[in-house]
């Protein structure tokens, strides 16, 4: 049931972030905005552990997500607007 709920908390922040930082060069549809928060809960509860914030083996909540998220697509926008300029 852990994978599950982190599937549907990774959407809801995906599309949450989505709504936060909108762009052209976002990825879209249902799979991309899924991996875009399940990977932005990985990165705020690496961040956290990290700065200490989580304690080991504690993940981030859904606001992390979100926040992570966000930093995901910043970065991807920064990727993204780069490959897009090189062409």
């Amino acid at each position: 049931m852990g994978i599950i709920w982190t599937i549907i908390i990774g959407f809801v922040a995906g599309v949450i972030a989505k709504f936060i930082m909108p762009g052209d060069n976002e990825p879209s549809g249902f799979i991309l905005t899924t991996i875009l928060g399940i990977v932005g809960a990985f990165v705020a509860t690496y961040l956290g552990q990290a700065l200490g914030w989580y304690r080991p083996g504690e993940g981030a909540g859904l606001v992390g997500a979100v926040v992570g998220a966000v930093i995901v697509l910043f970065v991807y926008g920064l990727v993204a607007g780069r490959s897009r300029r090189a062409i």
